[in-house]
């Protein structure tokens, strides 16, 4: 479903891609982790074409280099603030896309696909009327996570699911996009620094580190290795191979 090879960006004389290569197969979750600063959005940005790559192969859903407009049916997006339209109720933010896209739902269709997805992540239809300065951070992640899912995608992209949330809506957060990953076959990738999302999320870790993918594998490998780069950052150790001041 994703296929990037030798990926590289740079930003002037700063590189921060430099020759990044993976592959993720249908129904698979892939967890990125890195320090602050070290590229992971702009990975992500690159990969829905927010950003041109200066060099490299980007394959999405069969798509190669493919623009934003090209991906709005194939990709969901949860973002890390919510990213929601504060002028509109919480069903219209739901199937924005929806109503605007090639399917182009009407008003009642639109509310009734919106209410079904607020369901799924634990919202009652009345939600649906509420507006996003009346949500906690945790029904704003929800009604996010909502929008991402409408249209039932094949890829999904979580740009840090549980910031600003205390430990039991984090855990209610990642649970919810496990088990919609995996009831939906959605091809996931999520970036976190959050080690409790690693372990309910991964299946496959990458850590982003000095513009590659130093280091590969599940989520028990990751959390068990003895590298030492590994080891300090999701152990938070503040004295190793990783500088703690940038």
């Amino acid at each position: 479903m994703i296929r990037v090879s030798d990926l590289r960006k740079a930003f002037g004389s700063k590189v921060v891609l430099d020759g990044i290569t993976f592959e993720l197969d249908k129904g698979e979750s892939l967890v990125v982790i890195g320090g602050s600063g070290t590229g992971k959005s702009v990975l992500l940005k690159c990969l829905l074409g927010l950003e041109r790559a200066d060099q490299g192969v980007i394959e999405i859903a069969g798509r190669s280099r493919p623009r934003p407009q090209d991906l709005a049916a194939h990709v969901g997006m949860l973002f890390q603030g919510g990213a929601l339209f504060d002028s509109l109720p919480v069903w219209q933010n739901v199937a924005f896309r929806l109503q605007r896209g090639p399917a182009r739902l009407d008003k009642v269709q639109a509310r009734a696909l919106a209410s079904e997805k607020l369901a799924r992540v634990g919202l009652a239809p009345e939600v649906g009327d509420l507006y996003p300065a009346e949500l906690s951070g945790g029904m704003q992640k929800r009604v996010g996570l909502a929008r991402a899912i409408a249209g039932d995608p094949p890829i999904l992209f979580f740009d840090e699911p549980t910031a600003g949330l205390d430990p039991i809506m984090a855990a209610v957060i990642n649970a919810l996009i496990r088990e919609i990953v995996t009831e939906m076959g959605a091809t996931a990738i999520t970036i976190t620094h959050d080690m409790r999302t690693l372990r309910d999320v991964a299946d496959r870790v990458a850590m982003l580190h000095e513009g590659r993918f130093y280091w590969q594998g599940s989520a028990h490998e990751a959390l068990e290795t003895d590298d030492p780069v590994m080891q300090q950052f999701t152990q938070g150790r503040t004295v190793g191979p990783i500088p703690t001041l940038r």
